[in-house]
């Protein structure tokens, strides 16, 4: 976020709205708090977190301000469901970033995650739990040794790293992706070519989640589509190492369209 603010010489506001639930939140504030979403059957679900993105513009941006939505891995799936639940959105352009909008169980990650997400889970809380009793110091140090093998890691991802050892924000994150697992299956076609002109999708060449075989595929359905395929090797989980290289992707993209603004 803050790399793609200074990319656009801090000319255009950047909102970055997580997952609910996936961050703790400040101590004088509980995890849900916003009576609209709290009304909602399924807080943290798939459906829970879509329209928690939808309150959040409701709340926050006036109707007449033109957006770009800017979605990675299941946010872009997100941004589609707001697009259909929404028409009247002013979506100037929406960037789907390593899309997981289709056929995750199915993917080379889907296969081997979907048993632990949704059959195994539980027994992941109680270390989780044992641990958050760390030091922070030493959580995030036991973070830099996970992603060691990284070259160039953004020190900003690790305090976001280590809201992983909260009980809570893996339970959610967690149950999020259990539902993704089941829920998401057949890509949304309508939506996409309604909105084909707004999207642009960026695939990896080696990604384990929307693997090579998806880009064919949507690029065969969508010939006139805006669907690019990585060539410089960035990772599915970009925001650990390369997020500047992204920002200024994306600053690139979006020249044309902001110079209309």
């Amino acid at each position: 976020m803050q790399a793609l603010y200074q990319t656009l010489d801090h000319k255009y506001p950047v909102w970055a709205v997580s997952q609910a639930g996936h961050c703790l939140p400040p101590d004088s504030m509980e995890m849900m708090e916003d009576t609209d979403i709290i009304e909602l059957e399924d807080v943290f679900g798939l459906n829970g977190q879509i329209e928690h993105k939808l309150a959040f513009l409701k709340q926050y941006v006036p109707r007449n301000i033109k957006l770009v939505l800017i979605g990675h891995s299941i946010g872009c799936y997100i941004i589609l469901e707001m697009m259909k639940r929404d028409p009247d959105l002013q979506v100037l352009k929406s960037l789907l970033l390593f899309p997981t909008i289709e056929r995750m169980a199915l993917s080379p990650q889907g296969k081997l995650m979907t048993p632990v997400l949704c059959k195994l889970r539980y027994a992941m809380y109680v270390p989780v739990y044992f641990l958050s009793f760390l030091p922070e110091s030493i959580k995030a140090s036991m973070v830099r040794l996970v992603l060691r093998g990284l070259q160039s890691l953004d020190e900003s991802s690790i305090p976001a790293s280590v809201t992983l050892f909260s009980v809570d924000c893996v339970a959610n994150a967690m149950y999020l992706g259990s539902q993704e697992m089941v829920q998401v299956m057949d890509r949304d076609n309508p939506t996409i070519e309604k909105n084909l002109d707004k999207i642009i999708f960026y695939y990896g060449s080696n990604d384990q989640w929307c693997p090579e075989q998806y880009y064919e595929d949507i690029k065969k359905d969508f010939p006139e589509g805006d669907i690019r395929l990585c060539e410089r090797g960035i990772r599915h989980a970009f925001v650990l190492n390369a997020s500047k290289e992204v920002a200024s992707m994306i600053t690139d993209w979006l020249h044309a369209d902001l110079a209309f603004l």
